[in-house]
């Protein structure tokens, strides 16, 4: 990146260190950060739409939605992480193509299964061949927003059905005498007042998805734990930059990274439940109108 950078042989100290941490797989390196940032922004708020999803069908008077709701919380949760986050990716990805193979290729003959091998015609690959890497890495970067949401959807729909559930009744049945419909009542004293009692469980579970997303790595996206691996390991004389085996310094910057963001974390909750508490009838509430 830098004039002096050409000749890696001569350089020596802290221009040695700074063209070192600035060359092309560093710089890619840093962007993987932004990844995992993005992951978190849009997995958060799609976990909550999920979950929001769950909880309402769960304590839904319909009965086959019930069913449904609470099918969906407890096979979720019930299944490793890991697990799922290995077999759905692969059953996604598997049935999206066999959905493509059926429409675009009817006249296929060879099967499907073959072995271990799972074989489409080339119009129904997701994605194309021929695509961009880009395409490539959308496509792998999507199916994991899915599947975090997915399982941490289940989490926070047990956490939001219990919020719902401690709102006071006497509340609900308050607003229903004063002639208030049924979905008036849950838009208008139920949503409002859950969040305070969701609060804790949805911050625990913020925390939860900031460790998990490691897990990145066994989806096959390029996240800050690849490179950590990729750039730690030992690099001969062959490389540019030749240094011994520096993985535990780059997972030491790891942990320093996560630490940061879960004491952010931390921060913004406090002051979000302090928020929230404001005229609520919580200890929490209680001792701020004191």
């Amino acid at each position: 990146m830098f004039d002096w950078c050409s000749d890696p042989d001569l350089l020596d100290g802290l221009a040695w260190v700074a063209c070192y941490l600035t060359t092309g797989k560093h710089l890619t390196a840093y962007t993987s950060f932004g990844t995992v940032l993005l992951l978190l922004a849009i997995t958060a708020p799609v976990s909550l739409a999920f979950g929001f999803a769950g909880a309402t069908a769960a304590r839904s008077r319909i009965a086959p939605l019930r069913w449904l709701g609470k099918a969906y919380t407890a096979i979720v949760r019930g299944v490793p992480d890991i697990v799922f986050f290995l077999f759905f990716v692969i059953a996604l990805d598997q049935g999206l193509e066999w959905l493509r193979h059926q429409t675009l290729c009817p006249n296929w003959t060879d099967p499907i299964r073959q072995g271990n091998d799972f074989v489409v015609c080339p119009e129904a690959k997701l994605p194309l061949s021929n695509a961009p890497q880009y395409i490539h890495e959308i496509y792998g970067f999507s199916l994991a927003v899915l599947t975090f949401a997915i399982v941490f959807g289940a989490f926070a729909a047990n956490v939001l059905y219990g919020a719902m559930r401690a709102v006071p009744r006497a509340q609900l049945e308050t607003a229903q005498a004063y002639g208030m419909t049924q979905n008036q009542t849950f838009w208008r004293i139920l949503m409002p007042q859950m969040w305070i009692y969701a609060l804790p469980g949805l911050s625990n579970l913020w925390m939860i998805l900031v460790k998990a997303t490691p897990l990145l790595f066994l989806l096959g996206v390029e996240d800050i734990v690849y490179w950590a691996r990729e750039l730690g390991g030992s690099k001969g004389p062959i490389f540019d930059y030749p240094h011994p085996d520096w993985t535990l310094w780059y997972f030491l910057a790891l942990l320093v990274f996560y630490l940061a963001l879960t004491r952010l974390s931390e921060v913004v909750f406090a002051r979000l439940t302090r928020r929230l508490s404001h005229g609520q009838a919580t200890l929490g509430g209680t001792a701020l109108g004191a």
